[in-house]
């Protein structure tokens, strides 16, 4: 059977059904065979304690969690209609990192949104430089029709949009990189996916803090929980060895 399972939606923390979220995680926990719980993607307004302390608790959940930010400018939150302010952001973040020290925390963001200032995407470069994510998805704002922004004032060229998105890849890359070199000398846990599309002889999977590892082993453990030491940090993924 599958060792790992996801649990997908928009915003799975708004589940509501004989349960909450939270609820549903526990009931998860006890599934046997099942060994590893992820569920994405989690809006920052619903992110409550209670789940938080599942996180913590509950063995089978992975510490990692995907808590989209958008933009550090409160002001372009607000025309995002998010529901919160970058400080309501940073308070749960705080809490998540104080809770669980060694989670895993990845974002959205989005560079141009229309009437962003070079202020507001300073704010957002701030943001990245004190919250310091693991990992981001950043994408230039497009116009989608019957949207509410796709009609507001303010549109910001591409040039602009271009150049801001490559300033907050540029600095992620570079928080990627550091972060992923502290692992350098640990054993990491990984659930081996396949094998390695960008080295032939090696197999790849994932840690528990959806970090990426490249090692090599034989296909044969594919689909299975093994211990792996990290011997190397890329910037996107890690290189690392069996224990002889």
């Amino acid at each position: 059977g599958f060792k790992e399972v996801t649990l997908l939606g928009q915003n799975v923390n708004s589940y509501n059904s004989d349960t909450n979220f939270p609820g549903l995680l526990r009931k998860m926990d006890t599934i046997q065979g099942v060994e590893r719980i992820r569920f994405v993607t989690s809006h920052p307004r619903d992110l409550s304690d209670e789940l938080i302390s599942c996180i913590k608790e509950l063995p089978k959940i992975c510490e990692h969690i995907h808590l989209p930010l958008q933009s550090g400018s409160d002001r372009i939150l607000k025309l995002m209609n998010r529901g919160y302010t970058y400080e309501d952001y940073l308070k749960k973040v705080r809490k998540l990192k104080e809770s669980i020290p060694h989670i895993a925390i990845t974002t959205d963001l989005i560079a141009g949104f229309p009437s962003e200032t070079d202020n507001d995407h300073y704010l957002t470069i701030k943001a990245l430089r004190n919250i310091e994510f693991d990992g981001i998805f950043a994408f230039k704002f497009s116009p989608r029709q019957a949207t509410r922004a796709a009609e507001m004032e303010g549109s910001i060229n591409e040039e602009i949009k271009s150049q801001r998105l490559h300033e907050i890849l540029g600095l992620q890359d570079a928080i990627t990189a550091r972060k992923n070199k502290e692992l350098t000398g640990t054993l990491q846990e990984v659930l081996i996916e396949g094998a390695s599309k960008t080295d032939n002889g090696k197999i790849t999977g994932r840690t528990r803090t959806n970090k990426i590892v490249n090692f090599k082993g034989d296909e044969s453990l594919i689909g299975s929980l093994v211990n792996v030491g990290i011997r190397m940090a890329m910037r996107h993924s890690l290189e690392g060895r069996l224990p002889s």
